[in-house]
């Protein structure tokens, strides 16, 4: 996988949208799972090829050091090898002299050499830690939002099992209200009520009768006190 490839992939998997996913799905618990599952090999893949480009960077940083300490150790043998040529030079030794000169001309030529592959090799090292750096802080991004996606779907799965559970208790309430007990005691009461009408009917018929007695009583009453009054006249005349 390349660099371009991988930086794109991290790219987009960590601005990915969930919520505007989840909008546009039709079953969003399948979509998450699908989601998860994506995002899942995903990170795997990218992490593979993340690890690979630190593994780059890593040889490069090694080659760049072994330059580093070339140079440094060629630069201590031409040194030496100078110190040695005016020894000898001192020593009146002048074509030894001029062999260890020559030495140490050939050791500086490799630490120059060592330099340059070194400085060289330090844009190329820099610009790959800039990719490590941002690879590392997309995978950050992609692990952020594969916690989010499962956090998401397990607080559907609740949701959706909480919404099972009240549907269930409203089809039970609807239930009892169909077969509602209260509606036999309500024809019940009517029937009492019918019940305790017709005797205060026959209550109001016995009363009405009763009265009707007393009246026949008083009007006996008043007859036989006419007839005692006639008699009390006839006997004055």
């Amino acid at each position: 996988m390349t660099k371009q490839t991988v930086l794109g992939r991290v790219a987009q998997l960590a601005k990915a949208n969930v919520n505007a996913l989840l909008d546009q799905a039709e079953d969003p618990r399948l979509m998450l799972d699908q989601l998860i599952r994506d995002y899942t090999a995903n990170i795997t893949e990218a992490e593979q090829a993340v690890a690979s480009t630190i593994g780059n960077l890593r040889l490069l940083e090694q080659d760049h050091q072994e330059d580093v300490d070339a140079a440094r150790e060629w630069g201590e043998k031409a040194r030496a090898a100078s110190r040695k040529a005016d020894e000898l030079r001192a020593s009146d030794r002048p074509a030894l002299a001029d062999k260890f000169d020559n030495l140490a001309k050939v050791a500086l030529g490799r630490q120059l050499q060592s330099e340059k592959e070194a400085r060289t090799a330090e844009p190329t090292i820099a610009s790959q830690r800039e990719v490590v750096d941002t690879l590392k802080a997309g995978l950050e991004e992609m692990r952020a939002k594969l916690t989010q996606l499962r956090a998401k779907r397990d607080e559907l799965v609740a949701r959706a099992a909480s919404a099972r559970a009240q549907n269930r208790m409203m089809d039970a309430v609807r239930s009892i209200d169909l077969l509602d007990p209260t509606s036999e005691l309500s024809r019940f009461e009517d029937k009492v009520r019918r019940e305790e009408a017709k005797a205060l009917g026959k209550q109001e018929l016995a009363a009405s009768s009763l009265d009707a007695q007393f009246e026949q009583l008083e009007g006996l009453g008043d007859r036989a006190e006419i007839e005692a009054r006639l008699a009390a006249l006839k006997a004055a005349a």
